[in-house]
């Protein structure tokens, strides 16, 4: 390719990297009007960094959604389709979600125990837009250079997001999520390496990618191949690279875990369909085992259903419980991905723009009733609130429901399109470990059960937690309210209307 081809390529690609380009631009001026206003009056600064943050994450998801431009960018490097737009516009909503709670909840007289939950730093505004821009470019990247930067990008922002609170705890979190972090990148850089060598590629849309991989050992791809996905299982909390998930979630502010929470693993399991996808498995240059990679998938997606539970059981901190949750959940994500078919990775879509809500509500519900109560996130304070905040209550009781997996909500649904999808290849195959994921997923319902429904049985069903000295119960904000309660409204709505949002994905 000449100069002059290259040019009109890079010209042609910027405008499918609007909303990468806004996003840049925007986190250097909020970081400029930051530093101008750092000897100006602190809530103003805080309100005017909040509307402006708010203000560039809509344009992007807006711009996302309304962008015509698909295609490859950038010679390769980059690649906007459907489902790259979809994962974009469900990690600005959440990042939307999570700033505009931050907003409501923020208090500058907030009390120690309530600083760790919120009261973030300004710095935090461009962060978090910094951390939706390397989200922005997992979800389309397909060049193994830009999958490793954009994850580095996320993992940098993350890790200064968990340490941002000025507290020991916050700081030990921190430096764990640093240390598994750079193992993992290490891992996931050596495998990068093998595939390379074994290719001649960085591109995982090149046809010379399918054909050596063909020619190349079944077992030496299946171990390159894992070892690729290091990186990724660490962004979706995946096993064996979930260690980092529980410490990382009780030291981050409530708005910073339930971010984590979703937008990671949206697009993270994008990026994990896209490398599975590259798999020559059928091809007329040779073919690759589809068991090479879909059983260690299935035991992976197993050991993290399994021991997301099983840890969740012996919980006493609500963020703890959550963060083991969504380890858990990274397994069922993982289900669609294993089945390795449309009606899979459709159902790992659907999975993904729901969970949004649900995540976000369990955290922001269970937040809201700490507060109402004046008491940190100890599981035991919940008791008796139930009768004082009924709306808090039963939204969060949806909520987990929801997260278990049972009707009537979304969760419901989005377990049953990945399971159906998981069948239909087991049917087609008859892979064991296909059969054991589809049994034991399904059983674990059950063992999720009893650890997401504590909380709500303490609610209501346990006497409150006498105070040895009186305390004047603190006044809720209404708008955080408004927004926590709202995010149950589709988590039941999609389950009486999923077509809502399976119409979408399938005709987008």
């Amino acid at each position: 390719m000449s100069l002059s081809d290259q040019l009109n390529d890079i010209l042609a690609s910027l405008a499918g990297f609007g909303p990468a380009t806004w996003l840049s631009i925007s986190f250097c001026v909020l970081l400029l009007v930051e530093l101008l206003l750092l000897r100006s009056d602190r809530t103003l600064t805080r309100k005017l960094l909040a509307g402006l943050s708010a203000i560039v994450i809509a344009v992007a998801g807006v711009w996302a959604a309304l962008s015509s431009a698909r295609g490859f960018l950038f010679m390769h490097l980059l690649f906007v389709d459907n489902q790259a737009v979809f994962m974009q516009v469900v990690v600005a909503l959440s990042a939307l979600f999570v700033l505009l709670y931050d907003v409501f909840t923020h208090s500058d007289n907030a009390t120690s125990n309530s600083i760790n939950r919120s009261g973030l730093p300004l710095e935090w505004y461009s962060l978090l837009i910094a951390m939706t821009l390397g989200l922005f470019l997992m979800t389309i990247s397909v060049n193994m250079l830009s999958i490793y930067l954009s994850i580095e990008l996320v993992s940098i922002c993350s890790y200064l997001l968990t340490a941002l609170v000025a507290d020991r705890k916050a700081s030990e979190g921190g430096i764990k999520y640093l240390l598994f972090g750079a193992i993992s990148s290490a891992i996931m850089l050596y495998g990068m390496s093998l595939l390379y060598g074994m290719t001649g590629t960085l591109d995982l849309t090149a046809e010379s990618f399918g054909t050596q991989l063909a020619g190349q050992d079944s077992s030496v791809v299946a171990v390159a191949m894992m070892l690729t996905l290091a990186g990724l299982l660490f962004k979706l909390a995946g096993v064996p690279f979930h260690i980092w998930t529980p410490d990382a979630y009780e030291a981050a502010p409530v708005p910073v875990a339930a971010f984590f929470s979703v937008a990671p693993k949206a697009a993270g399991v994008l990026v994990l369909m896209r490398i599975v996808t590259a798999l020559p498995l059928e091809s007329a240059f040779g073919s690759v085992s589809a068991t090479v990679i879909q059983t260690p998938l299935a035991v992976l997606a197993l050991a993290g259903i399994l021991i997301g539970n099983l840890s969740a059981l012996r919980q006493t901190d609500a963020k703890r419980l959550l963060a083991y949750s969504t380890i858990a959940h990274a397994g069922f994500l993982l289900v669609g991905v294993v089945a390795l078919n449309n009606a899979g990775f459709d159902a790992v879509l659907f999975y993904a723009g729901t969970y949004v809500f649900i995540s976000l509500a369990a955290f922001f519900l269970i937040d809201l009733l700490a507060r109402s109560n004046g008491s940190d996130l100890t599981i035991s304070q919940f008791a008796g609130l139930g009768p004082k905040q009924p709306l808090l209550s039963v939204a969060l009781i949806v909520v987990m429901i929801a997260l278990t997996g049972l009707p009537p909500t979304v969760g419901f649904t989005a377990k049953l399109l990945s399971f159906s999808a998981l069948y239909d290849t087991y049917q087609q195959t008859g892979n064991n470990w296909l059969l054991a994921l589809f049994g034991l997923g399904l059983l674990n319902a059950l063992i999720s059960l009893v650890y997401y429904l504590k909380i709500p049985f303490l609610l209501f069903f346990r006497p409150a937690v006498s105070p040895t000295e009186p305390q004047k119960q603190p006044s809720l904000p209404k708008a955080a309210i408004y927004l926590a309660v709202g995010l149950t409204v589709p988590v039941v709505g999609l389950f009486l209307k999923p077509d809502l949002l399976t119409r979408f994905i399938a005709d987008w």
